[in-house]
């Protein structure tokens, strides 16, 4: 069983590199989205959404020692980021109310790239407190550049319930690896756990605490 955990089993490493790509292709979409709806041309879309896609990612295998990162080794993840990211450029008028479009495609991408990042940590060897960190920061860290490349405040940064679903989701994770539950089944539940409380904390209005004037 542990040698399936570590990533021997090849049918949990394809789960694994399609959670992946879902997740590329999510991220993809709401910075393309997040670009389009600040009117930039369809370089800026496409390099917003690239960057939205794989910033996280990049960071994630830089970290974890995994050179060069996937980003540029595995032609399956630019190829996936710009094409999505072309995609929305041209169907945007067809997609209502981006401002709610790219919150969904951004919550969505959250919880797939919590899920993957701690897992890739976790198979590299990284210890369960590193692997957690490693999680949540390849989730927001697309997210960060996107807001950046935009000019706009980093939700990240924001009193919003975002890198705390993040770092809670990759806690999650961790634990269902450590008592063996590491198939796609679990890893899907992990994920639209994670999107579900971001969800519900916006809808309900949570926030982390802000310092008083």
């Amino acid at each position: 069983m542990q040698g399936d955990l570590r990533g021997d089993d090849p049918l949990s490493g394809y789960s694994l590199v399609v959670g992946d790509l879902v997740g590329v292709a999510v991220f993809a979409a709401s910075g393309a989205s997040a670009a389009v709806a600040k009117r930039l041309d369809l370089f800026g879309v496409g390099f917003v959404g690239f960057v939205a896609a794989l910033g996280g990612g990049i960071l994630r295998d830089l970290v974890i020692g995994s050179v060069p990162p996937l980003a540029f080794a595995d032609w399956r993840y630019p190829v996936t980021a710009v094409l999505t990211s072309v995609a929305v450029f041209w169907l945007h008028p067809q997609l209502s109310r981006l401002r709610r479009t790219v919150l969904l495609l951004d919550t969505a991408g959250l919880g797939l790239f919590t899920v993957t990042g701690t897992l890739k940590a976790l198979n590299a060897g990284v210890p369960p407190v590193g692997a957690c960190l490693v999680g949540m920061l390849t989730a927001i860290g697309g997210g960060l550049a996107r807001d950046l490349l935009t000019g706009e405040i980093p939700v990240v940064l924001q009193r919003e319930i975002y890198a705390v679903a993040a770092l809670g989701g990759a806690i999650l994770v961790t634990i269902l690896y450590g008592a063996g539950f590491v198939g796609p089944l679990p890893m899907v539940v992990a994920a639209v756990l994670i999107t579900g409380v971001r969800l519900f904390a916006l809808y309900r209005r949570w926030h982390a605490p802000i310092a008083v004037p």
